[in-house]
């Protein structure tokens, strides 16, 4: 019992006490962690959607939007910070737009890809039925392009909740405020726990999205494990003229 009690002396990567001791902090911390994450990914799909719509458009508007946001995801994050910084404040707010900006890059360019591989067919198919511009994206396209939609998200997600922690050097970055505080003293019990749950956020938050997209692209399922995304394709395709 003492030697247990005596792990955050010692110094010890794993240490019981710590985790008893510090439970609302890192429960507190893992909750401001979340947050954030969820903020972020939600707005960057929201701004992101119009923007591949935007992309494809035409030759000269992809290179546009595909340039910048390429661009900035290549900005490190102090001088991202450092740029939203007068309009933002030491606030939240200032980490969630710098996630938004750094998740562009990876949620355009999957939902460009998913929209682009969506079958002409089925296109001409609904089109053929009446259905105008509005209706066929919605109705069609977006749920043929959902399997690339969701691989974008999945990746945007598990890379935010990474990138979360930079916040740290405005004290909000969730976990990662733990990892600043402990690194000046080298608390090895709390580098090691805010790691860990950082880690199985992502984890968790991986395979929540997955089990979503498996529930949302029922299709992608029915040609086994060796049909790949030809497999999916072909059916959301016949999904499609089902609906049409």
């Amino acid at each position: 019992m003492a030697a247990a009690q005596n792990c955050m002396v010692t110094n010890d990567w794993i240490c019981g006490e710590y985790l008893r001791s510090r439970s609302q902090e890192l429960i507190d911390a893992t909750i401001q962690h979340v947050g954030i994450t969820a903020a972020s990914v939600l707005i960057g799909l929201l701004v992101a959607f119009p923007l591949a719509l935007l992309a494809r458009r035409g030759r000269h508007f992809a290179g546009a939007v595909l340039g910048l946001t390429t661009v900035l995801y290549t900005v490190p994050s102090l001088a991202m910070f450092s740029l939203l910084l007068p309009f933002f404040g030491l606030s939240a707010a200032l980490v969630v737009t710098g996630l938004v900006l750094y998740s562009l890059t990876i949620l355009v360019r999957n939902i460009l890809a998913g929209l682009e591989a969506v079958p002409q067919e089925a296109k001409e198919a609904a089109r053929g039925m009446g259905y105008g511009p509005f209706r066929l994206l919605w109705e069609v396209e977006l749920p043929l392009a959902l399997p690339a939609v969701m691989a974008g998200l999945r990746i945007a997600t598990v890379s935010t909740v990474a990138l979360t922690t930079v916040g740290s050097i405005i004290g909000r970055g969730g976990l990662g405020n733990l990892i600043g505080d402990a690194l000046p003293s080298f608390f090895k019990a709390q580098v090691l726990t805010a790691s860990v749950l950082c880690v199985l956020l992502a984890v968790v938050a991986d395979l929540l999205l997955l089990g979503l997209q498996r529930l949302l692209t029922p299709w992608t399922r029915m040609g086994g494990g060796s049909g790949g995304a030809g497999a999916g394709t072909a059916g959301s395709a016949d999904t499609a003229a089902k609906a049409v």
